[in-house]
């Protein structure tokens, strides 16, 4: 059974997604602070973090950078602040899915369900793939680059993914975001460009000058076909 670390201040709240994400078989544990979350990602080892922003104490986004210093562990991001520039900071903190207060929790659910469909779905076809010197294992979702392992997250793995499946072919954001599964009811593209920028900042020699993800300006991105 796959788990799942709610990370919610408000105990109505936490109480409300525990009971529907147990409904739907999985098993929930749920804490009200940034201590007890990192406590619990290192005791517990959740499969995936539900991570409220606006915490006490530690912030969400302290959180969630102490997390992505050491995991890649799948988080959904829930906040009551809904500007894009918000948004974009979670994202390119490594957050998988973002959702702004008030939601429903079935949408929660959903969106649960579609981050950890990336992890688990990730082995359909081919088991490695390889364009140039990198190379992304499917089934055990690793990624070398030469000799260098690159750590990524369940979405930046399946974005990377579905570009080194098709070097050379362009993609638009809007094909990019359907690749990932995304159930984002107000799903935007800019949210691409931030996973776009956390792979290059992992994978690329020189950030500033991509030699594998390469824009396609006005239009999307594609993984070089050298």
């Amino acid at each position: 059974m796959q788990r799942i670390l709610v990370v919610e201040d408000e105990m109505q709240i936490a109480r409300t997604l525990r009971d529907y994400l147990e409904v739907a078989g999985y098993e929930v544990t749920a804490v009200g602070d940034g201590e007890s979350a990192l406590a619990s990602v290192r005791g517990w080892r959740p499969d995936l973090v539900v991570l409220d922003l606006g915490l006490p104490g530690i912030d969400g986004l302290d959180v969630a950078r102490e997390l992505r210093r050491a995991s890649t562990i799948p988080i959904v991001m829930l906040t009551a602040r809904g500007e894009e520039s918000d948004r974009i900071v979670g994202l390119e903190l490594g957050g998988d899915d973002y959702l702004v207060k008030p939601f429903s929790p079935k949408e929660l659910v959903a969106r649960v369900r579609a981050v950890l469909r990336r992890t688990s779905g990730a082995g359909a076809g081919a088991e490695v793939l390889r364009a140039g010197d990198v190379e992304v294992d499917l089934t055990k979702m690793r990624v070398r680059v030469g000799d260098r392992p690159i750590d990524l997250t369940p979405t930046e793995f399946q974005l990377l993914a579905t570009l080194v499946r098709e070097p050379g072919r362009v993609f638009t954001r809007g094909q990019l975001l359907d690749a990932l599964h995304s159930v984002t009811i107000d799903s935007y593209e800019r949210a691409i460009d931030a996973h776009v920028k956390n792979v290059r900042r992992k994978i690329e020699p020189e950030v500033g000058r991509p030699r594998y993800l390469l824009t396609v300006h006005g239009v999307g991105y594609r993984f070089a076909d050298e």
